[in-house]
């Protein structure tokens, strides 16, 4: 299954027993190369707790899925260890809270207003665990997901956040069809060694608490319900700027339902003009470097369209050029440089019991 997001930068992990120092990253020949040293632990004292027990926050953004909730409220349900454990949910954009059903205690943060990134500040600022995970609605975990994730933050200790596995839980051609690679599923696979990655993926990612509370919330601009992407690019860089390393952790899986609807090469190209809009809101991009890339990305695609490219290339270079376009559109229509202000927050909702979801 091929990956989505950023690519793996550094190669596979040592044994800690076999590490003189947490990796460093250089830039050689414009890719990123290990390089092992004692500077990070120097510089910054150790994020870890040196304690065997470590408490977990899980907090689940979710949008008017009330059936997918529910399922990966059940995926989690054998695993989870109330006194170790903690489960937020996250709802925005409704008129009102879901009802949850299962047997696992919770605490249900709902905003009425759209914005993925608020609500889950208010959840992690809620959030009393020592390692922070952020899941989102449309997928299940595996059976050991929690012990997976509490086991590369004690095996890593140099690491600050973790990008998990995303599989598909059922295999997109055969689902959809020849338009499988306009899906667009946030599927994450860079093989079955822990390395060093350049970024986490909002579906399945991991964080120590200290961390988040060095470098400050998710910027509120950015992510579905704002502007629509980019906020786990965006707190991505602002992790490694200040010197926070990130590792992918295999073990950690999740499954993410195939939805036929999201096929569509409209949507796919209507998203990917989005992300690139977005960009704009934390990056700095020129208008000649944009009129480049433009111009790279429209023969790019030319070229694909004349040699009747298979599909999977054809989107691929359609995503290149919408991401262009939707820079040189932020260009043109700058968007606001300030993060949005949080309204003040909802009462939160608290359960230790089942409840029957709506139907």
């Amino acid at each position: 299954m091929p990956s989505q997001g950023p690519e793996p930068c550094a190669s596979a992990i040592p044994p800690l027993s076999q590490r003189v120092g947490p990796i460093r990253l250089s830039r050689l020949h414009g890719e990123f190369k290990p390089t092992y040293t004692t500077r990070f632990a120097l510089e910054r004292p150790p994020l870890h707790n040196q304690c065997n027990t470590v408490k977990l926050s899980i907090i689940i953004a979710t949008h008017l899925r009330p059936e997918a909730l529910n399922r990966l409220i059940d995926s989690l349900t054998t695993q989870f260890n109330p006194q170790r454990h903690e489960l937020l949910i996250a709802e925005n954009g409704s008129s009102a809270p879901t009802l949850v059903a299962g047997h696992l205690p919770f605490t249900h943060l709902h905003e009425p207003r759209r914005g993925k990134c608020r609500i889950q500040n208010r959840a992690i600022a809620a959030a009393r665990g020592e390692l922070i995970v952020c899941l989102d609605d449309d997928l299940h975990v595996n059976p050991n997901y929690l012990s997976a994730v509490e086991d590369f933050f004690a095996s890593y200790p140099d690491y600050a956040a973790m990008k998990g596995r995303i599989l598909a839980q059922e295999d997109p051609e055969k689902k959809v069809g020849p338009l499988a690679p306009f899906l667009d599923l946030p599927l994450v696979d860079h093989g079955d060694e822990v390395v060093e990655v350049r970024g986490v993926l909002g579906a399945n990612m991991a964080f120590r608490a200290a961390a988040l509370r060095a470098v400050g919330p998710f910027d509120e601009r950015l992510g579905p319900g704002a502007c629509g992407h980019e906020e786990e690019t965006e707190i991505s860089q602002r992790l490694r700027r200040s010197g926070f390393r990130i590792g992918y952790a295999p073990a950690a899986l999740v499954w993410h339902e195939v939805d036929p609807a999201r096929a569509s090469r409209e949507r796919f190209i209507r998203i990917s003009r989005e992300r690139g809009y977005c960009r704009t809101l934390h990056e700095r991009h020129s208008k000649s470097g944009a009129l480049t890339a433009l111009a790279v990305a429209r023969g790019r695609l030319f070229v694909a369209r004349a040699l009747n490219a298979p599909i999977a290339r054809l989107a691929r270079e359609e995503r290149r050029f919408a991401i262009a376009c939707g820079i040189l559109d932020g260009l043109r229509n700058p968007p606001p440089t300030t993060q949005l202000q949080p309204a003040p927050p909802t009462p939160a909702i608290r359960t230790a019991g089942p409840r029957n979801p709506s139907r």
